[in-house]
């Protein structure tokens, strides 16, 4: 990933945040059958390993998981956070007209070591803590076990595990730090009067010095 020295997010812990809050990655291959992408949602156990192991299931009839046995290399990429930035957002426009629009993002990339999965054990663990993740705040969450034994028994079968051990992981949180100090506060106004893009505007703010601005 391309990555200017002043968009470069090192911090393990804040990259691991991005994934959690944006579990639904992109897990791209190269192998037998070429490029592969496709979107999962994954669950990342941050003390499995160094770097953090990532769990997924994918569906039997999905070709991904063969490549993957056969030593494919994986990438998984978690987006978080974007935004459209209109130069009107910049003081410099006023002053030189010498600017042009941008894109805002936060995005994380892992590799790793992946292996293929398909004890039936595993595949329930795995399921039990992806929904986990997402039922747990809910006011009456629902569980794995709220249906039928058998059924989910049924449901295992067509599904494989994937397992990826974090090697490599590159965060790029790109929002306006490289803009003058005039410029990020007109993105953060702007940003401010769309709903929307609360979180890039508290992004803006944090990463370019804004405090709560």
């Amino acid at each position: 990933m391309y990555q200017p020295p002043h968009f470069r997010e090192d911090d393990l812990d804040v990259q691991h945040q991005l994934i959690r809050a944006h579990p639904l990655g992109l897990l791209i291959t190269a192998g037998a059958s070429g490029l592969i992408a496709n979107s999962v949602p994954f669950h990342l156990d941050a003390a499995a390993s160094e770097k953090g192991t990532l769990r997924l299931h994918l569906a039997r009839a999905n070709r991904q998981w063969q490549d993957i046995a056969e030593g494919a290399a994986v990438l998984a990429v978690f987006q978080g956070a974007d935004s459209y930035i209109t130069p009107s957002w910049y003081q410099t426009k006023a002053e030189t007209g010498k600017v042009v629009s941008t894109w805002n993002y936060a995005v994380v990339q892992a590799r790793g070591a992946a292996r293929v999965i398909e004890d039936a054990g595993w595949l329930l663990a795995q399921i039990n803590a992806l929904t986990g993740d997402h039922e747990g705040p809910r006011e009456q969450p629902w569980s794995v076990s709220d249906a039928p034994e058998d059924f989910i028994r049924a449901q295992l079968k067509g599904i494989i595990g994937v397992e990826i051990e974090i090697t490599a992981i590159e965060g790029k949180w790109k929002v306006s730090q490289n803009r003058p100090v005039a410029d990020r506060k007109g993105v953060a106004r702007g940003l401010e009067q769309m709903a929307e893009q609360a979180e890039m505007q508290e992004l803006v703010c944090r990463y370019g010095g804004l405090g709560t601005e």
